[in-house]
């Protein structure tokens, strides 16, 4: 399975988590608790390194 591309914004193990959980659920209330906690997760994890780097640029 592909990360989702969200996962460059969203970098912590814990938000990267929540984030499948809360994409799971259906109903209105739901997408829009996915959206808020994208927007503060972003903001939250934005000067912190992608963990998944390293991975990425290998040469």
């Amino acid at each position: 399975m592909e990360k989702p591309k969200i996962f460059l914004l969203i970098k912590t193990p814990c938000g990267r988590s929540k984030y499948l959980n809360l994409v799971s659920q259906k109903g209105l209330i739901s997408k829009i608790r996915l959206g808020w906690f994208i927007v503060i997760a972003i903001i939250k994890d934005w000067n912190l390194p992608t963990p998944d780097q390293s991975e990425e640029s290998s040469s």
